[in-house]
């Protein structure tokens, strides 16, 4: 596999006329070089005639990413990678945190309603994943992305009809449960989550672009619809309103600060690819060192909130099992500290912090029902 380098500017350098290799004949700020010998004075004939010369491969910007991919991906992984499957929990836990504080203040469990939200939550997501894949496709953001559901269809169209076919679906199963839990404050929240998504990503908003995407991201899973789940699995037909406690709203703070982690982290592999489009993400404003720092102090603050409400009893004891998850929280940020500059290896951060979040999430859920 070809050894690439930083970026960098030469003016002047050597290379034989006879070679098969690929070589720009002019260079310029932003091109892409690997081992390049440059010889400060050419008319050193001496050192010219002894000088023993290394493959160079010479790219612009926006193929480095077709560069750093060459390497044979099997198409099975690519798939996986397409799906994203893991990335689902952020549908799970919000419901299942929902759930469980509904069942502590209630003591409901309505098995049918939440099979109906969790399936509308998975088309919801498959949505926002499938409308990203086209919204970055068109900025040139996935243009090299071989997983990238675009590149591997072949069809942007197709692509678009099939997430907005998810959304419609989606959408009109939780638009159901509401009215059939005659809770209109439920489908409110809810459509707050999906507006949120929308500006995330679809145009003329794309509010990502930006750097809005961790805050939108924390405000849709988190208070909005995790909330929304509650009233909606919190409500028979002799309980129409069901009030919020600040159980439940600290519930769904958490779970929002450890999504918005698992989108913060999904960037540090992408920050060159992010900034040559314009794409203006935390990280790319902050850097991966910077942006290191931000995880550690992150995963030091969710400990810290869950200990505070916790001491303070807006928690219940039960939910220090969250404590458990301790250990996988150290490795996210130790992960990321320790390769934030190699993209082949920080590309996993993300799913690590996946497995925080799920993890996270159904110590929480546990802790909530063991408290009823």
């Amino acid at each position: 596999m070809m050894n690439l380098v930083s970026l960098c500017h030469i003016t002047s350098g050597f290379v034989p006329r006879k070679s098969y290799l690929f070589v720009k004949p002019r260079f310029r700020r932003g091109d892409l070089i690997t081992r390049l010998p440059v010889l400060e004075n050419l008319n050193a004939k001496r050192t010219r005639r002894n000088l023993r010369f290394v493959p160079i491969f010479c790219k612009s910007y926006e193929d480095t990413a077709k560069v750093y991919q060459e390497e044979e991906i099997p198409k099975a992984k690519l798939i996986w990678r397409a799906i994203k499957l893991p990335i689902y929990s952020v549908a799970l836990v919000p419901l299942t945190v929902g759930a469980s504080a509904a069942y502590l203040e209630t003591g409901l469990v309505l098995v049918r309603r939440y099979v109906t939200l969790m399936l509308s939550s998975v088309l919801i997501i498959t949505w926002l994943n499938l409308s990203n894949d086209v919204y970055d496709f068109d900025t040139g953001a996935d243009k090299n992305k071989k997983e990238s559901v675009v590149n591997m269809v072949g069809s942007r169209s197709g692509t678009l009809v099939a997430a907005i076919t998810s959304l419609v679906l989606g959408v009109s199963g939780l638009v159901w449960t509401s009215w059939t839990a005659s809770n209109i404050r439920a489908i409110l929240l809810l459509a707050s989550a999906i507006l949120c998504g929308y500006v995330y990503q679809c145009p003329p908003f794309r509010l990502s672009y930006q750097g809005l995407g961790e805050p939108l991201c924390f405000a849709a899973f988190g208070p909005f619809a995790t909330t929304a789940f509650y009233l909606l699995l919190g409500t028979s037909s002799e309980m129409r309103q069901l009030p919020l406690s600040t159980r439940v709203l600290s519930s769904s703070l958490l779970v929002g600060f450890t999504t918005s982690l698992i989108l913060f982290c999904s960037h540090f592999h992408q920050v060159e690819g992010d900034l040559a489009v314009g794409k203006f993400s935390p990280l790319v404003r902050l850097g991966t060192e910077k942006g290191a720092f931000v995880v550690r102090w992150a995963i030091r603050l969710l400990y810290s909130m869950l200990l505070v409400l916790g001491l303070i009893k807006i928690l219940p004891v039960s939910c220090t099992l969250c404590f458990l998850t301790l250990p996988v929280g150290n490795l996210v940020s130790s992960y990321v500290e320790k390769h934030h500059k190699e993209n082949e290896k920080i590309f996993m951060a993300k799913y690590y912090c996946v497995r925080l979040h799920a993890l996270f999430g159904a110590a929480l859920s546990l802790g909530l029902v063991i408290a009823r």
